[in-house]
């Protein structure tokens, strides 16, 4: 009898769904595996106003065509009152703040991090339990831009102990270790950055699906990330940061950074954590860890996978928009069976 796994709740605490086309394809890709997921902000133009949150929240609902999922939202982060965050906490469950040009879509995110320009904001969402979510690099050289902003997160965590800080995506040993000194420092890792080093990405031909931001790192990097998250360490959550960009967009001069892993996610965290006779603990990295550290109750859902074969379709397409996703054409060992 083929060995099987059963996931309760799963849950994806960073996913970016785009909009219009491009979200009408994605979206139902994640729904269908997930009991939720918390959606990235930086649409052009980003997410700040409570009209905008609703209508995208609005438009996510429709295009899952799901009613067991339930979409989390963020604000694209720049100084707001405490009276606005009053108003629309029961929107949210985070802010996301972004460094000013340092990602997809970041162009209009904050050109100085520091605790007294943003104490204002961060000081009301501190009172109103409000997390702070941040794509943690400085602009200096690539494989350095995470551990260079250690003493940003530091001071933040320093300056607002009541603030709970979300290092999103990490790939850092540095970032690893400085979850244990902060109680209120959280993480979310990604599929590709428990599986991948640079060699992956740029080692032999250069291969654009596995470009991200923040790019891949070290082995020993790798390795950190691995055994925190392989662990059950209660300050780690999946995040897979999965960012869809045409075909041609990463194909091309200039490609476009995101890896696109919605589709296979759970099915290779199944297959990772199998590896490392781990699988016990697969559950409170998709979904337990998660539910505490954000304190939220989305619709139950139970994912069974099975260990059989599954090949990954070349890409994923509708009338308007192709993406390819991560391992496409290649053959993975765990398969979805019910949902």
């Amino acid at each position: 009898m083929a060995k099987t796994v059963t996931l309760n709740t799963p849950l994806d605490m960073h996913l970016h769904l785009r909009d219009a086309s491009m979200l009408e394809l994605v979206a139902p890709l994640t729904a269908q595996t997930f009991s939720g997921a918390l959606v990235m902000p930086n649409l052009v133009p980003p997410v700040t106003t409570r009209e905008d949150l609703i209508a995208y929240k609005q438009r996510i609902i429709k295009a899952s065509k799901n009613d067991a999922f339930e979409p989390y939202m963020t604000l694209f982060f720049q100084q707001y009152s405490k009276a606005f965050l009053e108003e629309v906490q029961d929107e949210i469950i985070g802010i996301k703040l972004y460094p000013a040009g340092i990602t997809t879509n970041s162009e209009t995110g904050v050109s100085s991090i520091d605790s007294q320009t943003l104490r204002p904001t961060l000081e009301a969402m501190s009172d109103l339990g409000i997390p702070l979510c941040i794509h943690g690099e400085t602009n200096g050289f690539v494989m350095d831009r995470e551990k260079e902003f250690m003493p940003i997160y530091e001071s933040l965590a320093k300056d607002f102990p009541k603030l709970k800080i979300i290092m999103e995506h990490i790939t850092t040993k540095e970032a690893v270790d400085l979850l244990a000194k902060y109680e209120n420092l959280y993480a979310t890792i990604t599929v590709q950055h428990l599986l991948i080093t640079l060699d992956d990405v740029a080692g032999g031909m250069l291969k654009p699906h596995l470009f991200c931001k923040p790019i891949a790192k070290r082995y020993e990097d790798r390795e950190a990330l691995l055994q925190v998250a392989l662990s059950a360490n209660p300050k780690v959550m999946f995040g897979s940061d999965s960012a869809p960009h045409p075909k041609h967009k990463k194909e091309s001069c200039g490609c476009a950074a995101g890896v696109f892993t919605a589709p296979i996610a759970l099915q290779v965290l199944t297959e990772l954590f199998d590896k490392h006779d781990c699988l016990e603990n697969l559950n409170a990295f998709v979904s337990e860890n998660a539910l505490k550290i954000y304190d939220i109750t989305p619709p139950k859902k139970e994912i069974v996978l099975e260990k059989k074969a599954f090949q990954v379709p070349e890409n994923y397409s509708n009338d308007t928009e192709v993406v390819v996703p991560m391992y496409a054409g290649e053959t993975i060992a765990w398969s979805l069976v019910s949902l």
